[in-house]
């Protein structure tokens, strides 16, 4: 069995989600009394979230390097970032840290190809909705067509990420909000929803939309088990 490190703590609302998830997996494959062995480092978001709005990416790398480092000395066998805006600066933190990542792009790439689909809409921070760091990658390596909501929507939803989901607070009108979002997307021709942010999932559920939702949070603690428990 592998020892997972994950990086959390931004914010600690879907870092618990992680938590548990891979727990109860565990629990669930394992049986008895059994839970995952696996390192937290958990960050000061308040620091990560300061350097993102002021554009110092090199300085929130930075952040992750020494977090990666750590969970590598303590035993973890790979990495887990369990946010997705902080993939923008993924690959060279593994890199320096010298830790295999597990890259949150490519589990959700490999989700949506077992389903057959080729155009999704992207819900997420404004980082991960107008960067090209994580469409990109979608398009290359997995051929997806990336949709993502118009400039007004994009402000609406990195408001309610970062100024109610990231501190715990779920509101019923920004799901509907949200919900209507998604309804724009899929009739501009999305066959499916990714939810790129790991609080949304706290917030939009599957009865929400009318097409397939792809609840990144989940999809990256589900891969973290498969490869903690992998053979080899």
């Amino acid at each position: 069995m592998k020892v997972i490190g994950l990086i959390g703590g931004m914010s600690w609302n879907s870092t618990s989600e992680y938590y548990r998830i891979i727990n109860e997996l565990f629990a669930q494959r394992l049986g008895g009394l059994h839970s995952a062995r696996l390192i937290l480092y958990s960050l000061d978001f308040n620091e990560i979230e300061r350097a993102q709005r002021e554009a110092r990416w090199d300085d929130a790398a930075q952040i992750l390097i020494k977090a990666s480092s750590a969970v590598k000395q303590a035993g973890a066998d790979f990495l887990v970032i369990c946010t997705n805006t902080m993939h923008k600066v993924a690959d060279v933190v593994a890199e320096k840290a010298s830790l295999p990542l597990l890259h949150i792009v490519d589990v959700t790439g490999d989700a949506i190809r077992e389903r057959g689909l080729h155009r999704i809409g992207l819900l997420g921070t404004r980082f991960v909705m107008k960067e090209p760091f994580y469409q990109e990658r979608l398009r290359k390596r997995f051929g997806i067509e990336v949709l993502v909501p118009t400039e007004d929507d994009m402000t609406t939803i990195h408001r309610i990420i970062y100024d109610e989901l990231c501190q715990g607070r779920f509101k019923a009108s920004s799901r509907r909000i949200c919900a209507e979002i998604t309804r724009r997307l899929v009739s501009r021709g999305a066959k499916g929803i990714v939810l790129g942010c790991t609080e949304l999932p706290l917030l939009i559920q599957p009865s929400d939309i009318d097409v397939p939702l792809f609840d990144t949070t989940r999809l990256h603690a589900e891969a973290a088990v498969n490869l903690a428990l992998a053979e080899g």
